[in-house]
């Protein structure tokens, strides 16, 4: 086929041609109510081009990308080394995928993956944060024989069937039931966790070390003591570290800031893909694998089509080889320290500033009732709307005036979650503490953009009543 003929499918064409309809495309063939809301909030921006911790607009403009797609991008966007190993794959042509061989490149992650969790013994591979919990899920059941997960209040697992059976938040399981047999306890509750085990019908209590809800820590004590309690009644305990693994709280994963706990299942992804290729991985002992897999007859009792494909285990490898060789989780250690610091010393200077809270770099940043009458009136009105508003007031002009892109932690939450890509530095701690004082100032005035938007907010809130 000629480089000219118009049947060739080129991409870059494709885009230069069709890339402008992006919202309108959005609106009639996927979710309608993402562009709604986007645009709703002044979040409708159309980005050129990425790199690092940066985002660039048509004009040249950078935005700085505190939200790393969610946790995905921990190295940043395009790494080169991610984008090298991706190369040599694709020009390596292996026989991927044929279902009936061994891989070396499955193996070879699992090991490194591993290496990091030398009390458990397997991998499986599957394809997002989701799928490594709805595998830990099955495996736990299976591996106890007893049907029931326990799980904590404002988690969240994912959205898949399995998975939203452990989801703490009502707005997400409402119209899906029924689910999974499941029993919500508070963070931190062993009074909960022991009433419920001693039902005798609990195979397992899922719960991420750090909440990505409101980001809340698991008390201190609280792993290892529930620990405990699980192996003593034959349960088993589920860290989740989608989200707060492979470096992203100070530590390569957030159980192990807590010393003895030692999970039998530990589920990973986002970051591990390197921002390219989707991937999830649930690791566990020994004994559990061979309770799942207990012959050749169950040889594929639980797969997934494109696990273990040679693009997501070459990312992963990549990912991992880049963590070690830039120092990544000591230098998340180090910045997001600096980080907290930076805002802490604000909490004393901002009435409506609650608390600034975390690890490494996932931190939350908590507004609260603020004391003078002038500022508790309009705090009243926003809460009577919708809670969340005033979160929300500040992540907008964040983006809209500073170029830095942020989210409100969850529905319904007054808290900003912090977790950008783990390269991040002095640089990008001093532009978003800088532009932050000046939102907060803004608020503290009484005036300007920030409360107009408020009552544009509250409209919208009372409207989708």
């Amino acid at each position: 086929m000629k480089d000219d003929d118009p049947k060739d499918f080129d991409l870059a064409r494709l885009l230069a041609e069709r890339g402008a309809e992006r919202y309108e495309l959005h609106t009639r063939y996927l979710n309608h109510q993402l562009p709604r809301m986007l645009r709703t909030i002044g979040f409708d921006k159309v980005y050129e081009r990425a790199e690092g911790a940066y985002f660039w607009d048509a004009d040249g403009n950078d935005y700085l990308d505190m939200l790393a797609g969610f946790g995905v991008m921990g190295l940043g966007r395009h790494h080169p080394v991610v984008r090298k190993a991706l190369h040599d794959v694709l020009d390596a042509s292996l026989a991927d995928l044929t279902r009936f061989d061994c891989q070396p490149l499955p193996g070879l992650l699992a090991e490194k993956l591993l290496a990091h969790s030398p009390h458990l013994d397997r991998v499986f591979f599957g394809n997002s944060g989701t799928e490594a919990v709805e595998t830990a899920l099955k495996f736990a059941r299976r591996a106890t024989g007893r049907p029931r997960i326990l799980h904590c209040s404002h988690s969240f697992h994912g959205l898949t069937t399995g998975s939203l059976s452990v989801n703490g938040e009502d707005g997400f399981r409402d119209g899906f039931a029924p689910l999974l047999p499941d029993t919500a306890i508070d963070l931190g509750d062993l009074d909960a966790l022991r009433r419920e085990l001693g039902r005798g019908d609990v195979a397992a209590l899922i719960v991420e070390p750090i909440q990505g809800k409101g980001v809340h820590s698991a008390p201190p004590g609280f792993l290892r003591e529930a620990q405990e309690l699980l192996h003593g009644h034959k349960a088993l305990l589920i860290a989740d570290e989608v989200q707060t693994g492979l470096g992203r709280t100070g530590d390569f994963y957030a159980y192990q800031h807590e010393e003895g706990i030692e999970p039998d299942l530990v589920c990973v992804a986002k970051a591990l893909s390197g921002g390219y290729v989707p991937v999830g991985a649930t690791l566990g002992k020994d004994w559990i694998f061979r309770r799942v897999y207990s012959s050749m007859d169950r040889v594929l009792v639980h797969s997934a089509s494109f696990g273990s494909n040679a693009q997501a285990m070459a990312a992963g490898l990549a990912v991992l080889a880049v963590m070690e060789d830039e120092q990544i989780v000591a230098r998340a250690r180090r910045t997001g320290h600096l980080l907290r610091e930076r805002l802490g010393a604000l909490v004393d200077r901002y009435e409506l500033l609650h608390e600034v809270r975390g690890r490494g770099l996932m931190i939350g940043i908590e507004f609260g009732r603020p004391s003078s009458l002038k500022l508790r009136s309009r705090w009243t009105v926003l809460q009577a709307a919708r809670k969340g508003l005033f979160a929300q007031m500040v992540v907008v002009p964040l983006l809209r005036k500073h170029r830095i892109l942020t989210q409100v932690s969850g529905d319904h939450m007054e808290v900003i979650k912090l977790i950008p890509p783990l390269v991040i530095g002095e640089p990008e701690v001093d532009r978003f503490v800088g532009a932050f004082t000046e939102v907060m100032d803004d608020a503290h005035s009484g005036g300007g953009l920030m409360w107009d938007f408020g009552r544009t907010l509250v409209k919208q809130a009372v409207a989708n009543r």
